[in-house]
């Protein structure tokens, strides 16, 4: 019997995608994407501690009522343990397989949940857990540990997990971030949904990232953009997001000299459309896991400046498909802009391989395909 025949012979998968919310974020996008390429030989359900955030509208197009399981507050309060019993009873009663766990907060009630129900449970870890402080970096050490399997989407991920956390090598698969880059490119040709400020033809470089934590370095961007300002060269920057840090970045900008060259143009819909914009992109955060924002400037065949964190240097590749600098350094930023501003050749011809590196490695297509072997040999052995 082929493979393809005895996977319609068998009974569908019975699994759980579960994630804190579906706000605009790498990892909700990722999620979506999944779900919507995952076979028919699934019976996927989703589950959230609260159904909000733009992202549920193409959940919901799918024919997906997510259920809720709302933390309330603190970890510590009783209705924690409340919503871990609730979704046990929950999972039996679906006679779910499988729950794959995407962020902290739901592992936290997915993880026991699913060991008391007896279903498997997939650990996503996609960053360098540096969000969180000692307790909380232990609990999740803890609630990795009793997953039946972990998957990071970055190399230095798989390192940190293995070196300071002890999870076994072989209990860890690393499946990198998924473009569909069929939808991308029509979303770049659709062109801008607003328009841009008008920079008089001048370079622009684009950063996309919240303004919520400050390990996204916004301010290291702005301080590079004055250095290149006092060495001459006109160049524009377009900062995409928002957040409550965003106030201080404007002022500080205002203290540089170069508001007049600063564009806060918040959230967008259209990214696709600004990146095809500009002529490089750069995210510069002090820790990282796998970003999709340098994904998809890569896949607008931009060459991206790039901090050497996580699971940058394995997207770009320094001196191949953009450059790569050390964190926490405005300056080795600024000089890393005007290579590119000096050398226009070289940056086509790292954006070319950028975007060839992406339609190689990081296409949708790929993603669901691993997430499926994955998924089979965890719960089936097969």
């Amino acid at each position: 019997m082929r493979r393809e025949d005895a996977r319609m012979a068998e009974a569908p998968l019975r699994m759980v995608q579960f994630t804190k919310s579906f706000y605009f974020g790498g990892t909700e996008v990722q999620v979506v994407e999944l779900l919507r390429g995952l076979p028919s030989s699934y019976r996927v359900q989703v589950c959230v501690l609260d159904a909000v955030g733009p992202l549920m509208e193409p959940i919901r197009k799918m024919g997906i009522t997510p259920e809720e399981f709302s933390l309330k507050g603190s970890l510590a309060s009783p209705n924690t343990l409340t919503q871990v019993l609730r979704m046990a009873r929950w999972l039996k009663q679906e006679r779910v397989e499988l729950v794959h766990v995407h962020d902290f907060y739901a592992t936290v009630l997915a993880v026991p949940a699913a060991k008391l129900a007896g279903a498997k449970v997939i650990v996503g870890r996609l960053d360098l857990a540096h969000w969180h402080g000692k307790a909380r970096r232990k609990l999740l050490q803890g609630l990795t540990h009793m997953a039946d399997h972990v998957v990071g989407n970055a190399e230095a991920i798989r390192r940190m997990l293995i070196q300071e956390e002890g999870i076994p090598a072989e209990k860890i698969s690393v499946i990198p971030n998924g473009l569909d880059l069929a939808r991308f490119k029509q979303r770049m040709h659709e062109g801008l949904k607003a328009p841009l400020p008008d920079t008089g033809g001048a370079p622009v470089v684009v950063h996309v990232a919240n303004m919520n934590h400050p390990v996204k370095r916004q301010e290291d961007l702005l301080r590079a953009l004055a250095t290149v300002r006092r060495a001459g060269p006109a160049l524009h920057a377009f900062l995409v997001g928002d957040g409550p840090r965003r106030p201080e970045l404007e002022a500080l900008a205002g203290t540089l000299g170069v508001a007049d060259r600063v564009h806060f143009l918040k959230h967008r819909a259209d990214v696709p459309a600004i990146y095809a914009q500009a002529d490089f992109g750069v995210l510069c955060s002090s820790a990282e896991g796998m970003s999709n924002a340098v994904m998809e400037g890569m896949a607008a065949g931009l060459p991206m400046v790039v901090t050497d964190v996580g699971g940058n240097p394995e997207l770009v590749a320094d001196g191949e498909r953009g450059l790569v600098v050390p964190p926490l350094r405005p300056e080795a930023l600024s000089q890393a802009f005007l290579t590119l501003l000096g050398d226009r050749e070289l940056g086509r011809r790292m954006g070319a391989q950028a975007r060839a590196f992406v339609e190689r490695e990081l296409s949708l297509t790929r993603l669901v395909r691993r997430h499926d072997e994955l998924y089979r040999r965890v719960t089936r052995g097969g």
